[in-house]
This record gives structure tokens, C-alpha cells and sequence, in this order.
């Protein structure tokens, strides 16, 4: 550098800490801030300014239920205002006002209406920005790092949980915040809000921690000999007539040992969900090298059936910017959703209409056409849609996001079924960014299906007959009381007393993810390991620990003690998963750009990814099998007279990972029903009228 270089270096940052509160001692960003590492690098021994007179302005000021503003620290360097205007394209806050009073305010109601809020306090050059759960909650180098993996979604975020020991948990461990891994094909350095405060569910008092069997009518503690003992016997009694109901909810190595735990007394493995389709990711879905934060021009996306902003939030993002960056975005939907705005192909459909609507793109431009029942000619004559298949066909790469709204997994199976035909069909198989994604309800339900899990045909009648139920991290009481039917024996193992556990005969309690070793499958089949980041709570066992012991109960041989051994055998049985190990999913490579590293000039807070960037497993068409079109024909729309209802999805929802974190209580919405404008004009419905519905 220059002499006169040195010089405006000093300069700048004298002038930023004239206005700057220099209460390092109590920031939150105190060492990891980019302001106090510059004045320390680059500052002066002391300053022409005189302290006293700086101007004091209000502290604490809440921008929404999650974020709050200090504003004598902002140094008005328009990072938060720029990232909601320009990455998220939600310009909810912005600068009022002009010289020294400029300051960052919400102009949204509620304040700081964004489900990307969070990632502001990280990219925040100085404590300006904090969250409510960790402002002024500890300083960065008390608290110790484990990497981890983001339950919420089938995006497979990479995260890291701080923890420390502090007086609310006793001298205990504690998580103190989330924060972003750097992974540029998974999340890049960003994470959903519902990625980020959702955690709180595992310090709930509301956990089980002890087993409990059904005695006298009511369930009181017992000891896990005494449980796992019954639960034994009568398991070995039902043989074939034990159902088990397993959810994407668990990790890689819980669905295996539960998997074999099941089949090993000759009964059935079903997977909790109402999305079908896995198996054909298995062999058409994305490639491995597929990366969404490189695709441009050359690649077309087409998303069907669902709402990524609110079911993949960070997915939403990525398809978003692949748009901006010139990528032919084509959305299928039944409804109106946010990522509509940026499609080049836009075409909606009626319920129940969603695997037409596929197979006519297909039809439009392939010889080898399928017979569907389009009446009237709706989709064959849709110019929009001939034009959407012609500029997927034409596309040097071309990606399918499919979803479930509106449909079960059977229809949801179907739809798969045209995605993987119109893939096949356009030469979009077996290599990176072309293939299957499929928008999961649950972070793991991809691996389920790996593991082989399939849906039953009738969830209801299949408990019904079962004379032993076996209900593992879901809870169909709670999804819908018809499901409360008594079976001849219930066990429940999960985290907390749900509707369904409230049933049962004995309930197990089980660790959450925060509190053991596992390893999840994404939606793009990236299979990405998660680690423990604070002791298990007294009396919990991971829930492959309890099939492992339930299995020594019955002669069947599992590990139960360590996961990679799990994992281990998963590699040895499951073909997919032949070269996945925990040694595997802790390869790394350098993640560029640098952030949050050695960068002193990164305004923010990203924490590099040494622990694991995980193994994306190849589709069956990468590893060279042919894949065939299937003529299957498809389910017809069901027609009815009246209204049809569609429960859809919200981010912020009420299940048992949501509900316990209380600061999320603000954003979950109260019960609503939309309808459409006609039907509403109608039925002389106004805007926030109260109905009553009879189903």
C-alpha cells in the first residue's frame, strides 16, 4: 500500500467510529465484528474527535417479533437493506430520514415481514442487528461449534449450533443460536427463519423423558427394561400383524435399524407421508455435480404442485435467482404463489388436474405420446403450455420440482410418473442439474424411501387391521382423529405426549437431533451428516438406539450404540448407499467465495464448512441403467358440486418441532380460509368474514 492509501484507510475508519458507540465490551458482535478488526488493523492510537459528543440514539428497537435495531451501532452500509431488496427481493426494511439522523426502519406489517429476516444479523458488519433469542445472550468465544443439519425441510441446510454452559439449564448445555454453514450447492451462507429459531422444541419442558406404559387406564413411568421388554413380547406375538409408521422425521440410521426391526418379525415398514414418488428419484433425480446457484441460461426449471416459498424457503430462493440469471423458469400450479412473478411460463390448473397438465407438455413434443383425459382439449390447446414444453425440450439442462398440494401419494405418485416421462422423454437424465427434485414434507423422506419405507394404500384400514402399531416421530391422532381408532397394542416413540401417544400403551421417548450423531437425504439425494452438539436429556435414547434394543430383545442383531456403525450397514445392504460412510460425509473442499474466514473486509458472521459437505448419490440413470417411459394411465379429477377443500401448506405451521418454540407464536397464522374471488362474489362472502364449514 501507498502512504496515501494508509491514509484514507484511517480515515474511513475514523469516521466510522465517530458515530459509532465503541461499546465493544457489550456488542454482541464483540470478536467477530469486521468494524473492530479494521480499527484494530487499520485505526489510529487515538482519536481527533471527542467522545462525549457523539449523538446517543435509541436502542432496542424491536423491526419485527425476531429482529431487533440498535441504532447508535449502524453504520448505515445498507447490507441488510440491500439483501431484502436485492437477494430476497422483499424490501420490507429501508433507510428514513437523511444525514445523521438516517436510520433503518420496517415498512412492513408486521414489521420485518420476511421469512429470511435471520441471515441480515449475520451479514450486519457490526451488532446493529440482533436476533431476540441470542441478543446479548453470549459472546462468541464462550461458546463451543458443532456442524449440524437443518431438520425443517428437504433443502438439507447446512447449520451450526453455538452452545455453552450457562445457569438456566443448571450449569447444562445450551444452544444459544443457529447460524449458517457455508455450502454453495446446498444453502450458499443462507437459512430460513424457520431453520433458525425453530430449536427451541428440544429445550422444551414439555419432552419426555421417560418411558411410560398404560397401567390401570392411565400411563405412568417406567423403567426402559420394563418397556422394551413388553413392547418385545408383544411385537413377537403380532408377527405379521405389526404396522409400523415411520416419518422423514428420523434420520438415515433410525428408518434402517426400524426398517429391519419391523421386517425381522415378519411385519410391514409404511412411511408416515402423502407424497409418493421417491422411488423414481432414486432413478431419475438430479445428478450428481447438480448445483442450483450455477445454473444460468442453459437450464430450464419446471416446478409443479407446490409452493416452494413456503414448503423449501432457501429452494425458493435458489430457483429464484437461477431466473434472475437468465434460467427459463416454468411454473405449474393450481393456485396463485410468489415465485409466479418470476416465471416465463406460467400455466394454472384445476385440482386433481396436475399429471394432465404434465403429460400434455410431454405429448406436445414427443412422438411416443401417453393417452390422458384432457377434456375439452384443455391442456392440448393451451399455447402457453405447448410453448412451456417446447422451451424445456429445447433446454440444455432441464430440472423438475414436484410437490404434493392438493393431492395424496397415490396422485402424488402419478404426478411423479409424468415428471420422470417428460424428463425421459427430453433427454434430461443421468448428469448434473438435470432430473427429479421432489419438495418433501419432511427433511428426511427421501431417505425413508431409501431405506424402504413405501406409503400403504389405505393408512386408515391398514392401522385398523394391524394388531400391533408401531408409531415412530408422527402422529396420525393429531392429523386426523378418525386415525384414533384402537389397535390391540400401540407404542409410541416420539418426543412429546401427542394426540396419538396420549392412545397408547406405552410411549418411548426419543433424543432430538440436536443431542446425537445421524445423517439425513436430501430432496437432491445429498446425503449429509449431522452431529451432537449437547449431552442427550436424562432418560431419552436415539431412536435407532431403541430399535437396536428392542431388537437384542428379539434375537435380531443391530447396532445400538453407535451410528456410524449404522450407517455402516446401510452401506453394506442398501445398493445406493454402497460408498456412503461417516468418513465420506466429512470430505470437504474449499468453498468459495471466501466468507467469514480469513476475509477481514466480510461483514458478517458464516461459519466455514470443515465438518462435512456430505455425498450426493447418483441417480440410477447416471450409473448408466436406461430408464423407460411408463404409459401408466392417470387417476381422473374428482368433480363434485360443491366447494373443494385443499388444505395447503405455511411455513410456520403447528407441528411438534413449531408449536414448542414460543418465539414463533407471533408468525403462526389463526385459522383462515381462502376462497375463490367468484365463489366468494357468490356466496356473498366479504374479506374477513367468519364461516362455518361442514365437511
Amino acid at each position: 500500500y501507498t502512504e496515501k492509501a494508509k491514509a484514507g484507510q484511517a480515515d474511513i475508519v475514523e469516521f466510522l467510529l465517530t458515530s459509532h458507540p465503541l461499546d465493544c465490551p457489550i456488542c454482541d458482535k464483540g470478536g467477530e465484528c469486521p468494524l473492530q478488526n479494521l480499527t484494530m488493523e487499520f485505526g489510529s492510537g487515538e482519536s481527533r474527535f471527542i467522545f462525549d459528543e457523539k449523538i446517543n440514539f435509541e436502542k432496542h428497537v424491536a423491526l419485527g417479533e425476531l429482529i431487533f435495531l440498535d441504532r447508535e451501532r449502524c453504520i448505515q452500509c445498507a447490507r441488510c437493506v440491500r439483501f431484502q431488496d436485492e437477494i430476497v427481493d422483499e424490501p420490507v426494511i429501508g433507510f428514513y430520514n437523511r444525514g445523521r439522523s438516517l436510520e433503518i426502519v420496517t415498512f412492513s406489517d408486521p414489521g420485518f415481514d420476511s421469512y429470511f429476516s435471520g441471515n441480515t444479523t449475520d451479514i450486519c458488519p457490526v451488532g446493529a442487528l440482533t436476533t431476540a433469542d441470542f441478543r446479548f445472550g453470549a459472546r462468541p468465544w464462550e461458546m463451543n461449534s458443532a456442524a449440524s443439519v437443518c431438520t425443517q425441510c428437504p433443502v438439507g441446510c447446512n447449520i451450526t449450533l453455538n452452545v455453552r454452559r450457562e445457569a438456566k439449564t443448571g450449569g447444562g448445555w445450551a444452544v444459544k443460536r443457529v447460524m449458517p454453514r457455508q455450502h454453495e450447492a446446498v444453502n450458499e451462507i443462507w437459512i430460513c427463519d424457520k431453520g433458525r429459531f425453530t430449536y427451541h422444541y428440544a429445550e422444551s419442558s414439555e419432552r419426555l423423558t421417560s418411558p411410560m406404559i398404560r397401567q390401570d387406564g392411565q400411563l405412568a413411568p417406567a423403567s426402559w427394561e420394563a418397556a422394551l421388554a413388553l413392547v418385545a413380547d408383544r411385537f413377537r406375538e403380532a408377527g405379521s400383524g405389526l404396522l409400523t409408521l415411520a416419518s422423514g422425521r428420523l434420520s438415515n440410521e433410525d428408518l434402517f435399524n426400524i426398517r429391519k426391526l419391523t421386517t425381522g418379525v415378519g411385519g410391514t415398514a409404511a412411511l408416515y407421508t402423502t407424497m409418493g414418488g421417491g422411488d423414481l428419484i432414486s432413478s431419475v433425480g438430479v445428478g450428481q455435480g447438480t448445483d442450483l446457484s450455477g445454473v444460468g441460461e442453459e437450464t430450464a426449471i419446471l416446478v409443479v404442485g407446490c409452493d416452494l416459498q413456503e414448503e423449501a424457503p432457501i429452494w425458493w430462493l435458489r430457483v429464484k435467482q437461477a431466473a434472475d440469471r437468465g434460467s427459463k423458469l416454468i411454473v405449474l400450479n393450481p393456485r396463485e404463489t410468489r415465485l409466479d412473478q418470476y416465471a416465463q411460463h406460467l400455466i394454472h390448473y384445476g385440482y386433481g388436474e396436475q399429471t394432465v397438465a404434465v403429460l400434455s407438455m410431454l405429448n406436445s413434443i414427443s412422438s411416443k405420446r401417453l393417452d390422458v383425459q384432457d377434456e375439452g382439449g384443455k391442456f392440448s390447446r393451451n399455447a402457453e403450455l405447448q410453448a412451456a414444453a417446447q422451451v424445456f425440450a429445447q433446454a440444455e439442462n432441464g430440472i423438475v420440482i414436484f410437490g404434493s398440494e392438493g393431492t395424496g401419494w397415490q396422485d402424488t405418485q402419478e404426478l411423479a410418473q409424468a415428471c420422470a416421462n417428460l424428463v425421459i422423454a427430453t433427454n434430461h437424465t443421468g448428469r448434473a442439474n438435470n432430473g427429479l427434485i421432489g419438495v418433501w414434507q419432511r427433511a428426511n423422506e427421501q431417505g425413508a424411501w431409501d431405506m424402504g419405507f413405501l406409503p400403504v394404500e389405505d393408512m386408515h384400514d391398514a392401522m385398523h387391521a394391524a394388531s400391533a402399531l408401531y408409531v415412530v416421530a408422527a402422529d396420525p391422532a393429531g392429523d386426523n382423529p378418525k386415525m384414533a381408532e384402537a389397535t390391540d397394542f400401540l407404542v409410541v416413540q416420539d418426543l412429546f405426549l401427542t394426540d396419538t401417544a396420549k392412545l397408547a400403551d406405552v410411549v418411548l421417548p426419543a433424543k432430538t437431533f440436536i443431542e446425537r450423531d445421524g445423517s439425513f437425504t436430501s430432496g437432491e439425494r445429498r446425503v449429509q451428516r449431522y452431529y451432537a452438539a449437547v449431552p442427550a436429556r436424562a432418560g431419552c435414547l436415539a431412536d435407532y438406539e431403541i430399535a437396536g434394543r428392542l431388537g437384542n430383545y428379539l434375537g435380531i442383531e443391530l447396532e445400538d450404540r453407535i451410528a456410524s456403525k449404522v450407517m455402516n450397514q446401510i452401506a453394506q445392504e442398501v445398493p445406493d448407499y454402497a460408498e456412503i460412510s461417516y468418513v465420506k460425509l466429512t470430505e470437504v473442499s474449499e468453498q468459495w467465495p471466501c466468507v467469514g474466514r480469513g476475509d477481514l473486509y466480510y461483514g458478517g458472521t458464516t461459519y466455514e464448512n470443515l465438518q462435512g459437505l456430505g455425498a450426493q448419490l447418483a441417480p440410477a440413470a447416471q450409473r448408466g441403467e436406461s430408464p423407460t417411459l411408463s404409459g401408466h394411465q392417470p387417476t381422473p379429477a374428482q368433480r363434485s358440486d360443491g366447494l373443494t377443500a385443499v388444505p395447503v401448506t405455511r411455513l410456520y405451521d403447528r407441528g411438534q418441532t413449531v408449536l414448542p418454540s414460543k418465539l414463533l407464536h407471533s408468525r403462526l397464522p389463526q385459522p383462515y380460509i381462502m376462497i375463490n374471488p367468484q365463489d366468494a362474489r357468490e356466496l356473498d362472502l366479504p374479506a374477513g368474514s367468519t364461516v362455518q364449514v361442514n365437511m
